[in-house]
């Protein structure tokens, strides 16, 4: 199939939330975040996993399987940090600290440019141009894997609408938000142009994928 864009490991609530209206250095998400992602944090794949043990089985599946045959990823800026408008200020490096969990070329959608910034073994590239052209570039530094629409939520409609999206897993977590960024008023909305199947966990969550028709 060639190389794909894929959304791996997005998470939303019950009401199609990934992101509340308050977003802020302090909170990233807009809203307490923690409950909305235990599934994957539960498993024994978690990468930031501290103790031994946690769960197998399908969420464990899923948080080990983030990383597979993934070359490059594109996100909004919003996940990169909490500035907005002109850069005040090039020290800061965003949410992800010295090491960022990436580990490979990220591509940052914003229109303000500034030059890139590598940390650990993941550098960030900060482009101003239209979702066709970025995936792209994206697919050229991935060395012939795949690329990861990581998001927010902005970034995967403009995607979606772009007809760019290859194959998707979102986690729906059984929590409403109430009001924010929203995925979707229902998964159901992308079936014509999506094959779609919903699998259960015992955690509570609802794993819905989705690939190209």
């Amino acid at each position: 199939m060639g190389q794909l864009l894929r959304v791996q490991n997005f998470n939303v609530s019950s009401d199609g939330i990934a992101a509340g209206v308050n977003q802020s250095f302090e909170s990233p998400f807009g809203f307490d975040h923690s409950n909305m992602f235990a599934w994957c944090g539960a498993t024994a794949s978690w990468p930031n996993r501290t103790d031994p043990g946690g769960s197998r089985g399908l969420d464990d599946y899923f948080t080990r399987d983030f990383a597979n045959n993934i070359g490059a990823e594109i996100m909004g800026r919003n996940k990169f940090g909490f500035q907005r408008g002109p850069w005040e200020n090039l020290e800061w490096e965003g949410w992800w600290g010295d090491e960022p969990p990436f580990h490979t070329p990220v591509f940052v959608l914003t229109h303000h440019e500034r030059p890139s910034i590598t940390l650990g073994d993941t550098t960030f590239h900060f482009i101003d141009d239209d979702p066709a052209a970025v995936l792209e570039q994206a697919k050229k530094a991935a060395g012939g894997r795949d690329v990861r629409l990581g998001g927010g939520v902005t970034t995967v409609r403009e995607f979606l609408d772009a007809d760019l999206v290859d194959t998707m897993h979102i986690a729906v977590s059984p929590l409403e938000i109430g009001s924010g960024l929203t995925l979707w008023d229902s998964p159901d909305e992308l079936n014509d142009r999506f094959e779609h199947e919903t699998i259960p966990s015992t955690s509570g969550v609802t794993h819905h994928l989705f690939w190209r028709k």
